[in-house]
C-alpha cells in the first residue's frame, strides 16, 4: 500500500486521443469526474498520439510516467501505459475484452499479453464495468479476484423521463452504433415485413445498405451527432434496439430506460446484467428470436408499459453520484486512506 497522502487527493485520469466516433470512455470519466467531492483534486491528460504504432506508444507511455500524481488513472483503451507508472498507485478500467474474439492468433497472443496480462499485472486495482466484463477478463490472466473491483458506468444526466404515446401502427426503432458486434444484418433481417421506421446512428457500410434495401427497411442514417442530439433520438424514438453479440456493459440499454423507452436486447454478456428486469431478451444469434421480440412489445401492450415502468427504476442504480463515490473510495485505497 501507498503512503499515505494528504487530502485533496491528487488524481490524474489518463485518456487515449480521441478519434472519429469514439468519445464514450472520455464523456463518463467526465461526468464521474464533476460529480466527485471535494476530497479528489482531478486532472486530465489525453494521450498525445493516437494508439497506432509501437513508437507512438512508447511516447504516450513515458507521457503517462513524467504526469503521474497520487492517484493514477487510465481510463481505457491504452492499457499499456501502465508499464511504468507506479504500480501501487495505479488503477485500470477495462470495458471489455470483446476486441480479443475478433483478432487472428498472432494477434491475439500479443494483444493478450500488451492489453490485459501486463497491463493487468502492473496495476493496483483494476475495475471492469459489469460483472461480466470481469468474468471474461478472468478467463485471459490470473490474479486475486478482490483486485478487480466492478464498478458501472454512470447514466448521463441529460437523459431524463420524457414520456411518449407509442406508434404502434409504425414504431420507431432506435440502433447506437453499427460496428460488427452490433449485430445490425440480423437485426434488419428479423424486421423484415414489419411495419417500422429503422433509425441508425453510426456510419453505415454498403453491406448494411444493401441489407437494408433488399429487406425493404424504412431506415433514416445519422452519425457524428452531438450529446443532445443523440438525446432527441431516443425521445422520437419507440423502442430501442440494442441485440448485440458482444458488450463490456451496454449504456444505450440504460438510457432508454431513463427516457422512458422501451428496450430489446440480448441475453448474453453483460445486458442482462445491466438491464435487469426492464428489457426484452433475445437470443441475437436468432433471427426468429429477434423477430418475436419485436412483435411481442409491439402488440402487448400491458407488457410493454411493464418494462418502461420498470425501466424508469433500474438506471437508478447508475446514478452518477454514486459511480463517483465508488471511484473515489478506489482511490482513498490506493493512496491509503482505506
Amino acid at each position: 500500500m501507498s503512503k499515505k497522502v494528504n487530502i485533496p487527493i491528487k488524481v490524474v485520469f489518463f485518456h487515449r486521443k480521441r478519434y472519429k466516433g469514439n468519445y464514450s470512455i472520455e464523456n463518463l470519466f467526465s461526468q464521474i469526474r464533476n460529480a466527485m467531492s471535494s476530497n479528489i483534486e482531478c486532472s486530465v491528460v489525453v494521450a498525445r498520439y493516437l494508439s497506432k504504432g509501437f513508437f507512438r506508444r512508447v511516447y504516450i507511455s513515458f507521457q503517462a510516467a513524467f504526469n503521474q500524481k497520487d492517484v493514477n488513472h487510465v481510463t481505457g483503451d491504452i492499457h499499456f501505459i501502465t508499464f511504468f507508472m507506479r504500480k501501487r498507485t495505479t488503477v485500470l478500467t477495462i470495458h471489455d475484452v470483446g476486441f480479443m474474439g475478433n483478432s487472428n492468433t498472432i494477434k491475439r497472443s500479443f494483444l493478450k499479453w500488451f492489453w490485459i496480462i501486463l497491463p493487468v499485472k502492473r496495476s493496483g486495482i483494476v475495475t471492469t464495468v459489469s460483472i461480466a466484463t470481469r468474468n471474461e477478463l478472468l478467463k485471459y490472466v490470473s490474479i486475486d479476484a478482490n483486485k478487480i473491483k466492478v464498478i458501472y458506468n454512470p447514466i448521463s444526466p441529460l437523459f431524463v423521463s420524457h414520456p411518449k404515446v407509442f406508434n404502434k401502427e409504425k414504431p420507431t426503432i432506435l440502433q447506437i452504433g453499427t460496428k460488427h458486434n452490433k449485430n445490425i444484418l440480423r437485426l434488419v433481417q428479423a424486421l423484415n415485413g414489419i411495419s417500422c421506421r429503422l433509425e441508425i446512428i453510426g456510419e453505415v457500410d454498403g453491406l448494411l445498405l444493401s441489407e437494408l434495401v433488399n429487406n425493404k427497411i424504412d431506415f433514416v442514417l445519422s452519425s457524428e451527432l452531438s450529446s443532445m442530439e443523440v438525446v432527441e433520438k431516443y425521445k422520437n424514438a419507440d423502442i430501442l434496439a440494442f441485440v448485440s453479440t458482444q458488450e463490456g456493459f451496454g449504456l444505450p440499454i440504460i438510457e432508454a430506460n431513463a427516457i422512458g423507452r422501451v428496450v430489446i436486447t440480448s441475453n448474453i454478456f453483460s445486458m442482462p446484467e445491466v438491464a435487469g428486469d426492464a428489457a426484452h431478451f433475445v437470443d441475437p444469434f436468432n433471427v426468429a428470436s429477434i423477430r418475436e421480440g419485436f412483435v411481442k412489445v409491439i402488440n402487448d401492450d400491458l407488457y410493454r408499459d411493464g418494462l418502461i415502468s420498470r425501466g424508469l427504476l433500474n438506471c437508478v442504480r447508475f446514478d452518477v453520484s454514486e459511480i463517483a463515490s465508488q471511484y473515489e473510495k478506489v482511490y482513498k485505497e490506493l493512496a491509503g486512506f482505506e
